[in-house]
């Protein structure tokens, strides 16, 4: 199909533009509302209009092709505060509605979490899927594991295909490799999140669980690693910023326009709200060459719960047998992407904070792991600093 021009909205620090870029696609407009990602997409995609308030944006330039909406997930994941797609965050895609209802481009590319299909029983995407039907659109949606691309984190996110005029099954369905083989992951580092410790830990083997923009004591974006092997004192650390960027499929450096010179500024959540890069990169080739559906399809009863996969238009919805895994790219081992010695190791009271917590949960935790937690307690703090 060749290349398109995109218009990305609610553009972030660029993740699906910059990988749509490097499928051969060209970014025509961004818009961005927050002023730290702005920079940063002044600065990453020279030439390109960024327009500051969707609300504000009167139309789409005509040549536009493909138009694409990571709308903000706030309101939407578990992390948050879970209001509905009506939040006043979420609730702002009623302006990506609006757009394509004037000018119709050929594509429109939806991105958002997963939790979004369990979200008030599956209302919010009900609402979305209805007004794409209403405006004759077919669609199609496929939750997909970041990993696949091969960056180690494992990050699960909805992408939501639709057109008027063309087949977005022969997209989204066209590659489908299966879960990673567990001989993919190494077994020398394994991620967690350490503001974390009663109803989950996010455990993740020769990966990071997945970035965020906080956290439910409110730290930035940051996940711990721990390393087994690793010397006393740093066995239990945090990536760093560039660690990150990379674990989001960028080039080091990507937010550096951002940088305020804070411990906590916004690179942080620019990170942790980004869409990986490789993501957007597989799903621009496949625009370019579509192919044909794998998985098979059935009727989905009205009011079952959304699957992960599925498609539509005003004939009804149809899930897919399909797993999260599209294609098996080249594996990139946790311990090659974190600089180990430019890494913080996790502070002694985030470490006792996080052991108290253990103490009281119902999880089931390695043992080697709780014994690591410990020494990294006595190492960087005193015997008596470990709770009781």
């Amino acid at each position: 199909m060749g290349s398109f021009a995109v218009a990305g909205l609610f553009a972030g620090i660029g993740g699906i533009e910059l990988g749509l870029d490097r499928a051969g696609h060209r970014t025509e407009l961004l818009c961005e509302a927050w002023e730290p990602a702005a920079s940063v997409l002044a600065e990453r995609f020279p030439g390109v209009p960024v327009h500051p308030d969707v609300r504000t944006l009167r139309s789409l330039p005509r040549s536009v092709d493909l138009l694409t909406a990571g709308f903000p997930c706030q309101d939407l994941s578990q992390a948050g505060m879970a209001a509905g797609i009506g939040g006043s965050q979420s609730g702002l895609v009623d302006h990506v509605f609006r757009l394509i209802g004037r000018r119709h481009p050929r594509w429109l590319l939806l991105e958002n979490v997963q939790f979004m299909l369990q979200l008030d029983r599956g209302r919010a995407m009900s609402f979305l899927v209805a007004e794409l039907s209403d405006l004759g659109y077919r669609w199609a949606y496929r939750v997909v594991d970041s990993r696949f691309t091969g960056v180690p984190q494992r990050r699960r996110r909805v992408l939501l295909l639709a057109s008027r005029a063309e087949d977005p099954r022969a997209v989204l369905f066209a590659d489908d490799a299966g879960e990673r083989p567990e001989s993919d992951y190494r077994s020398d580092a394994f991620g967690f999140y350490w503001t974390e410790g009663l109803k989950g830990l996010g455990w993740a083997r020769d990966a990071v669980p997945t970035l965020k923009g906080g956290s439910t004591v409110g730290i930035p974006s940051s996940p711990g690693i721990w390393v087994p092997d690793a010397e006393p004192g740093q066995k239990l650390i945090m990536p760093s910023i560039e660690d990150t960027e990379v674990l989001q499929g960028f080039p080091r450096g990507w937010t550096q326009p951002a940088d305020l010179g804070r411990r906590n500024g916004p690179r942080w959540k620019l990170t942790g709200n980004a869409v990986t890069v490789g993501v957007a990169r597989w799903l621009g080739e496949r625009l370019s060459s579509p192919g044909s559906p794998s998985g098979t399809s059935l009727r989905r009863e009205e009011g079952a719960p959304w699957p992960s996969a599925a498609w539509g238009d005003r004939s009804g919805v149809f899930r897919v047998d399909v797993s999260e895994y599209p294609r098996h790219e080249s594996y990139v081992h946790l311990r090659d992407v974190v600089d180990e010695t430019a890494a913080r190791p996790i502070t002694n009271r985030g470490a006792r904070g996080f052991y108290g917590r253990t103490l009281s949960a119902k999880l089931r935790f390695d043992p080697k792991f709780i014994a690591d937690v410990v020494q990294h307690i006595e190492v960087t703090g005193s015997v008596e600093s470990v709770p009781a």
